[in-house]
């Protein structure tokens, strides 16, 4: 996470703006009175909201595990040939 106070980002605003956007970086911009706030792309934003979602759904978090498992135990489901095949068409 990049820091920077509001100053510094009041006056870098659009480079500080591209970095977050192109290499998926936060900024925490520090305010003197405190009340500090982050800047994040919004692929970035949903990216986490979806995290969070599934992280709070107890059904997902479980599947998951449960695949987890299934797959370390290589007793998963196999596609068939041709199915792959349709897979790798898409």
């Amino acid at each position: 996470m990049i820091e920077v106070s509001v100053n510094q980002f009041r006056a870098n605003i659009k480079s500080l703006v591209d970095r977050a956007l192109s290499s998926h970086s936060t900024i925490r911009v520090k305010r003197r009175a405190g009340n500090d706030f982050v800047v994040l792309s919004a692929e970035d934003w949903e990216r986490e909201q979806e995290t969070l979602f599934v992280l709070q759904n107890r059904s997902l978090t479980s599947q998951i595990s449960e695949s987890v498992g299934t797959h370390n135990a290589g007793a998963g489901y196999s596609p068939s040939a041709e199915e792959m095949n349709e897979i790798n068409r898409l």
